[in-house]
């Protein structure tokens, strides 16, 4: 599998795409299934009146793209790179293909969708149900994957307050407010970078 991943061929290319580029836009044909080797990809839809929801952030080892296996012929979403992104973009044909033959993708990329589907469903319980702060607080913590006692402090993709903002659907003001908080409370560090701390968790767990 690791070597299906690794390499070019019949049906398969690498592609790489600098930061803000456009991977795939929402209503594009869709062709390909998307494997991310290294960087950041940001997955965003737009409705008709020009409002931008971000509806994941996706890192190496993650997939998109894949709702053109399920007989979507256009892109339901819009790919962009968050960070220099090397892809492995695979046509659909070939990846039908493969995950037919090659059980180990097939295992993995199963796995992969109910994972997922499991965060989708928690997203939606999270807007339904909790509060700005504690909304912000998870999604740093997920994005991190700050969920390793033996790793107390993980790198945040660089994102901007309007990028979270659009991802717990609030404003960037309001984003500012929690993350300013947050800072003041030793939960996160701000080193050019942003560092993720396990007492972050405090937010979420806190009724």
């Amino acid at each position: 599998m690791k070597s299906f991943l690794d390499s070019v061929g019949l049906g398969k290319r690498i592609g790489t795409f600098q930061s803000k580029k456009t991977i795939f836009a929402q209503g594009d044909s869709a062709k390909t299934v998307v494997y991310i080797k290294e960087g950041g990809v940001k997955l965003s839809v737009i409705n008709v009146t020009g409002k931008e929801a971000v509806v994941a952030i996706l890192g190496p080892g993650d997939f998109c793209g894949e709702g053109c296996l399920t007989g979507l012929p256009f892109r339901m979403e819009t790919a962009t790179a968050i960070s220099p992104a090397t892809l492995l973009v695979i046509e659909k044909a070939a990846m039908i293909r493969l995950l037919r033959d090659e059980n180990q993708l097939s295992d993995r990329f199963i796995i992969y969708l109910l994972t997922r589907n499991i965060r989708v469903e928690d997203d939606l319980i999270d807007q339904l149900l909790n509060s700005i702060e504690k909304r912000l607080a998870r999604t740093l913590l997920v994005l991190a994957r700050c969920r390793k006692q033996d790793q107390p402090q993980k790198m945040l993709p660089k994102l901007s307050q309007d990028t979270l903002a659009k991802m717990i659907g609030t404003t960037r003001s309001q984003v500012n407010v929690f993350m300013n908080k947050f800072r003041r409370l030793g939960y996160i560090t701000y080193k050019g970078e942003i560092q993720i701390n396990d007492s972050l968790l405090s937010v979420v767990l806190h009724e």
